[in-house]
């Protein structure tokens, strides 16, 4: 029997293959990177299991995460997206993610690439912890931190210590993957 972190123990047959393929995968992909910070934003106050339900809807509504798409929104897109229920409603994470947008091509444009400037938060290694059971593993840490007054420094929303920590995770900046999982290495 194959042994999983404890969260992704359960029935949910999506929830299983994000562990098992995405969850602590390291993303140098600015596109993908972009589409995760979206994500995670949209997750605060709820689970990341609905977050998941949403993730191909969310790839429809917001132009496959493209940031040159999205800084163009109108007030008549940006309106449809409010009225958008196969995604979180949320006028302020939806406007998040357009001045995201915004702040990520400014980035983009400083370093090259939202990849290099992240990841050189991280020396550009993933950070591989040894984490014996789920309770082990902190909501946020001081990098998540140091990320995120950063993050907000230039302009981004909806991002905090430990929405950025679970974007660590997801992106696998950070290997967050309990000793006993199959996934850890």
């Amino acid at each position: 029997m194959v042994k999983r972190c404890q969260w992704a123990e359960n029935d949910s047959q999506l929830e299983m293959d994000y562990h098992d393929h995405v969850w602590g995968v390291p993303v140098y992909d600015d596109t993908v990177l972009f589409e995760f910070l979206t994500l995670e934003g949209a997750q605060a106050g709820l689970s990341w299991a609905l977050i998941l339900q949403k993730r191909e809807c969310y790839r429809a509504a917001f132009d496959a995460f493209d940031v040159h798409k999205i800084v163009l929104y109108t007030p008549k897109k940006l309106e449809s997206l409010y009225q958008n229920k196969a995604i979180i409603r949320n006028k302020l994470k939806i406007n998040s993610v357009v001045s995201n947008a915004k702040a990520f091509i400014k980035i983009q444009n400083e370093f090259g690439s939202f990849s290099d400037y992240i990841w050189e938060f991280f020396d550009h290694k993933q950070i591989i912890n040894a984490w014996q059971h789920h309770s082990d593993i902190p909501a946020k840490t001081d990098l998540s931190e140091k990320i995120t007054k950063d993050l907000k420094k230039r302009g981004f929303k909806f991002v905090g210590g430990t929405i950025v920590y679970a974007y660590m995770q997801a992106t696998g900046m950070v290997n967050d993957h309990t000793v006993d999982c199959f996934c850890r290495n």
